[in-house]
């Protein structure tokens, strides 16, 4: 799926879906990852959004965002509660989607200029 033809301002964003990849203006990406806003694309351990724990937010966490979208896979799963928490006690807005949803709305957010971050889970 072709999300966007317009580069976001911002940093590197989100060119496609698919269920086991997703491409991204800097390349193609097969395994879990996190982006933000100005900070390169790097890889997550996170292979199961129903397995999460809260220390597997600790690379996002340490990114600051205002805002992570987290892209569960190809449906939309909600992690356990105590990753919730993690983001929610520090004040970082959270929301749980598929990987296209995610990726959409991140490449809105990203456009508007805000303090993004999104975890993609790929198995």
């Amino acid at each position: 799926m072709q999300l966007s033809h317009e580069a976001p301002s911002g940093g590197d964003h989100v060119r496609g879906v698919a269920i086991d990849r997703i491409l991204l203006a800097s390349g193609e990406r097969r395994a879990s990852f996190v982006i933000a806003a100005g900070v390169d694309a790097f890889d997550w351990p996170v292979r199961d959004a129903k397995a999460m724990t809260a220390t597997d937010c600790d690379a996002v966490i340490a990114l600051e965002p205002a805002v992570v979208i987290l892209g569960t896979g190809p449906t939309q799963v909600f992690p356990p509660r105590d990753v919730l928490a993690a983001f929610l006690t520090r004040r970082i807005g959270i929301e749980f989607m598929d990987n296209a949803a995610a990726a959409r709305t991140y490449n809105v957010l990203l456009g508007e200029g805000r303090k993004v971050a999104a975890a993609f889970v790929l198995a």
